[in-house]
């Protein structure tokens, strides 16, 4: 069942959502977290539906915050959906009219609810500073896509130069079978890394975080190259007992090579953000890891001269 309320207030919808808890015995209470979509009407739709399928894995409560016409007057349209109508937790979608859609924290904090945590995700185009943003500073976690901005690294470099603990970007969610498919065949005996390289289509930030978390860890120089895509297509580690190379170049299916041992095919399908989404709600404390990497890119960065 989904509730509609045009043209309300949020003393209006507090009480709607009060009245539905009531009538299906709690809704909001025994959700993991509530977690805050800020979108406009064109990216809601997918966003929404990326969160729910996520929401599977982890139950949480969803309010999306959806910008419309900036210069319209003030208003607010509801639309409050039960839980189990779109996913396990109640959904509450706010279209903000007006300057409303510049101050959306005004909307969204009377109806957080007390000592649930608090995930926001920007699907779309992100803030520089998220933890500096007025959403971002009610969250224990903020997620942004760089991939979605039009200058993706450019984005990326930004954000990196503003990090802060709680901070992550889906560029870097997306590595994660990469990662774990370099790290799994490090554990194999491979000799001295002396040298890598990232090849991935043109401006792609995974590459660049890749390429920064590879040479954090290896502390070797890693060449960053390009190719047609999709995404990354190639990372190769140069050993004093050969190369190691993951190759993909369909999207779905890598291939693993060793010097010196047969080559092996590995599922790698690129991520789609249900998939990236569901595994950043798996944690509400800082991600050491993509901070780690996000400074090391940040130090080359400002080492070369570049501004983000």
């Amino acid at each position: 069942m989904t509730l509609y309320l045009p043209r309300t207030t949020t003393s209006q919808i507090t009480e709607a959502l009060m009245a539905e808890r009531l009538s299906v015995g709690g809704g909001a209470m025994n959700m993991v977290l509530t977690l805050v979509i800020v979108t406009d009407e064109a990216d809601h739709y997918d966003a929404v539906r990326a969160a729910t399928e996520a929401g599977r894995e982890h139950p949480s409560r969803v309010v999306a915050l959806i910008r419309r016409d900036p210069g319209a007057e003030p208003a607010i349209d509801a639309e409050i959906r039960r839980p189990g109508t779109s996913g396990p937790g109640e959904a509450v979608l706010l279209r903000l009219y007006g300057p409303l859609g510049e101050h959306p924290d005004s909307v969204l904090t009377p109806l957080l609810v007390p000592d649930a945590p608090v995930v926001v995700w920007w699907p779309g185009q992100g803030p520089t500073d998220p933890a500096a943003d007025p959403v971002g500073k009610l969250a224990q976690r903020r997620i942004t896509d760089a991939l979605r901005a039009p200058d993706p690294v450019a984005d990326l470099m930004e954000r990196v130069a503003h990090y802060r603990p709680g901070d992550t970007d889906l560029t870097w969610t997306r590595l994660t079978p990469w990662r774990s498919l370099l790290a799994s065949a490090m554990d194999q005996p491979c000799g001295w890394v002396t040298s890598a390289r990232v090849t991935a289509e043109p401006h792609y930030p995974s590459a660049e975080l890749l390429a920064a978390w590879l040479s954090e860890r290896l502390e070797v120089e890693v060449e960053r190259g390009t190719s047609h895509g999709p995404g990354l297509t190639e990372v190769r580690l140069t050993t004093d007992q050969g190369d190691i190379t993951i190759s993909r170049v369909d999207g779905r299916v890598a291939t693993l090579s060793r010097t010196g041992q047969p080559d092996q095919t590995v599922a790698l399908a690129r991520r789609g953000a249900a998939l990236a989404l569901a595994e950043e709600l798996r944690r509400l404390d800082a991600d050491e890891t993509y901070a780690s990497a996000a400074r090391h890119l940040g130090s080359k960065l400002a080492g070369s001269g570049v501004e983000g």
